[in-house]
């Protein structure tokens, strides 16, 4: 089966050792149309038993076409003829697949070669591979996720976060390209900028976070390396060398507030997130309602959150993120123009699908709230569950994932991309997995999480291990009084540093005599 491929004449060719042939779509030397798999979901053997014989045909991956094609929901209206390219992988892309086909909504995956029997390319309607396994020869490469939303008839492009999720360029591609997109300087003038905010100065990256591309310059003699350093790393994670500067307030707490705005100027708030438990800058544990915000400062916060948004007219879900100091002053730090990797902890206290209020936006819809609407109830809290070695420097833990089985119980969430003979790749962030629980009051959602903590197992091969560190560090989190106080910043976790120390050689010391007790078993 042939195709012809859409010409996006704006990019940059595509990465080498990737080619665009006869037989359509994206080729590679280990991917063309990658659909089989070892395990079969229900999507994909309901496809199989009604594409018939034509099932053997085979097609490369921009030429394939699915009988999902011809799915007509009932009572759907506009939305059956909608068709959304998920533009991500691992727990983020399973999210949103699931939310577009609760609203009728068929979803295209795309996929680079490591990640052909992942867990969002089983559930999708359609996968295509677009590259291999390195982000800048797939996810970050904006003309074949374009190339294969086109081919694929998609009206829609959800990019999740990270990877392309906030690259100007490639959001004017797709609208040049009538394609609905799911959400919205030199050395020298760097100097003086840092100069005129006063030191110590943040530099961070434009086009992503997760403390990437990320530096912090205390006096001017560090800046222009630093800056360096910062553009850099952000060039290879995002593909975005941008970077801003914002004044370093220290040890100050991490607020965010979740806004929703549509094409009609209507805009509100969900309330806030405290992120302040970090690890080199990257957040580890989030709650929601904050324990440090007073009605009043919430109050003060969460308008001017919306008028933030209001008066660039923004629309789409967003986050405009506060540092709040000890005098509870509060600073505006930036606003994240994508969904949250933390978005579920305001899910869990608003009762509202920020995916599907995303999605519903972005086709033209109404906002179904008004300000006065949101009610907020109980408190949530959120632990990111991640595949690294604590022993090594928080080295990725890769490999396979030999049993997998998520807490469960009253008011416990898993969003998590992985099962059971998955393999974890080496390739892209270290993220497993995020665990949820909700409870009535702040007391009762930190005994919930210890208990889902305590229940959660994820075993794995060779280098492959659940994040210890993260594990432990939490149990010390929920038994510091500081943290059942409320009493947190940022830096919390370099606080507490010599306890930490202590239980990872305690864990290393237990791992030895483990093994040497199996050595003289065998």
């Amino acid at each position: 089966m042939e195709a012809t491929l859409p010409v996006c004449k704006s990019f940059k060719p595509a990465s080498p050792g990737l080619f665009f042939g006869r037989t359509g779509g994206i080729k590679s030397s280990q991917c063309g149309f990658l659909v089989e798999s070892g395990v079969n979901f229900p999507r994909q053997r309901a496809q199989v038993l009604k594409a018939g014989s034509s099932a053997k045909q085979k097609a490369g991956a921009l030429g394939a076409r699915c009988s999902a094609n011809n799915i007509v929901v009932a009572n759907r209206g506009e939305r059956a003829r909608e068709k959304i390219l998920v533009a991500n992988r691992g727990e983020i892309a399973v999210r949103v697949i699931r939310t577009a086909h609760e609203l009728g909504i068929p979803c295209v995956a795309v996929y680079s070669t490591i990640d052909k029997d992942a867990l969002h390319v089983k559930l999708a309607d359609e996968s295509v591979c677009i590259g291999e396994a390195p982000s800048n020869q797939s996810y970050l490469v904006g003309n074949n996720v374009l190339a294969a939303a086109l081919s694929h008839r998609c009206t829609m492009m959800h990019p999740g976060y990270g990877f392309l999720s906030e690259n100007a360029d490639f959001v004017e591609m797709c609208r040049e390209h009538g394609i609905n997109f799911i959400g919205p300087n030199s050395t020298e003038e760097a100097e003086r900028l840092a100069q005129e905010i006063g030191f110590p100065v943040m530099i961070k990256a434009t086009a992503g976070g997760g403390g990437r591309g990320m530096r912090l310059a205390k006096e001017p003699g560090e800046f222009v390396k630093l800056l360096q350093q910062a553009k850099s790393e952000a060039a290879a994670a995002f593909g975005n060398d941008g970077v801003y500067l914002e004044k370093f307030v220290q040890n100050p707490r991490h607020i965010e507030f979740q806004v929703l705005a549509d094409k009609y100027g209507n805009v509100v708030h969900f309330g806030e997130r405290d992120c302040s438990i970090q690890r080199r800058n990257q957040k580890l544990l989030e709650e929601a309602p904050s324990p440090a915000l007073t009605p009043e400062l919430r109050k003060a916060m969460g308008d001017a959150a919306v008028a933030a948004a209001a008066s660039i007219g923004y629309i789409g879900v967003g986050t405009v993120e506060f540092l709040l100091d000890e005098r509870g002053s509060f600073y505006f730090m930036e606003m994240n123009t994508r969904i949250q990797v933390e978005h579920p902890v305001t899910e869990m206290i608003s009762s509202v699908d920020l995916i599907e209020e995303q999605i519903r936006v972005a086709m033209g819809e109404k906002l179904r709230y008004k300000q006065e609407d949101i009610i907020l109830r109980g408190h949530s809290i959120e632990c990111r569950i991640n595949a690294e070695d604590a022993f090594k420097g928080f080295r990725p833990g890769p490999g396979k994932i030999t049993s997998y089985l998520p807490s469960g119980g009253p008011f416990v969430r898993m969003d998590s991309h992985v099962y059971s003979d998955y393999v974890v790749p080496p390739t892209y962030d270290s993220l497993l997995g995020k665990l949820i629980v909700w409870a009535p009051t702040r007391e009762k959602a930190i005994d919930r999480m210890k208990r889902a903590l305590d229940d959660t197992v994820i075993t794995g091969t060779q280098l492959f291990m659940l994040d210890a560190w993260i594990y432990n560090s939490v149990h010390i989190l929920f038994s510091s009084q500081d943290f059942k106080t409320g009493k947190v910043d940022t830096a919390f976790i370099p606080k507490h540093e010599a306890e930490l120390q202590e239980l990872r050689e305690a864990q290393l010391q237990k791992v030895a005599s483990a093994e040497e007790l199996d050595g003289a078993l065998a």
